[in-house]
């Protein structure tokens, strides 16, 4: 586990530096002194600065992790999947320049490597088919789709509405305008449209 957060602490470091200094301005030696590690466990990571725009999923990922046991007080799945992405949206809008986040999903189409946003063992994906499979067993979610194929949907929404935010240069709000347009969106999963 120690690995994770050695990583993760590099990862929020130059995150935060970044957002809040500009990437071009940020350095490593400010990443290595905001982080607390040492230039060989920097290398260890990551091999440049700019291998850390791909790391943008992982602090994704952080948030689920820390956003998780507060899910049990939600009476729905579908309450859950909008609480998850109400907060991720405001993390983003407030802590992720709208330079950086083009830049991510600008290079995943782009990437002949690993494209981060769709790699199936990040902890997003499993929390989504967790919280869909609970949904369609209770009876809220249809069964014409697989939890798979919900998961999929869910997450081309959310990157859709990251893509024509950073699209209009951010010029609303990411958090009111997905609170506003998910449940939208996602109707289509529900058996009953309540929301």
């Amino acid at each position: 586990m120690k690995t994770q957060n050695t990583k993760g602490k590099i990862v929020s470091a130059a995150w935060k530096l970044f957002y809040e200094q500009g990437y071009e301005e940020t350095t490593i030696e400010d990443i290595l002194f905001e982080a607390e590690v040492s230039r060989g466990t920097f290398y260890h990571y990551f091999e440049s600065k700019d291998a850390l725009l791909g790391s943008l999923s992982f602090l994704f990922d952080e948030k689920y992790v820390e956003l998780e046991p507060e899910l049990d007080k939600f009476d729905s799945e579908m309450e859950k999947l909008l609480f998850l992405n109400a907060e991720l949206f405001n993390m983003i809008e407030n802590t992720v320049a709208i330079e950086l986040l083009v830049q991510l999903l600008s290079s995943q189409l782009v990437t002949k490597g690993d494209k981060h946003l769709l790699d199936r063992s990040r902890y997003y994906y499993k929390l989504l088919r967790k919280i869909f499979i609970a949904g369609q067993a209770s009876g809220e979610f249809t069964e014409e789709l697989s939890a798979n194929e919900l998961v999929k949907m869910y997450a081309i929404t959310e990157r859709s509405l990251m893509y024509d935010w950073c699209l209009c240069n951010g010029e609303y709000s990411l958090k009111s305008y997905s609170t506003r347009m998910m449940p939208y969106f996602m109707g289509k999963i529900l058996k009953y449209k309540n929301i």
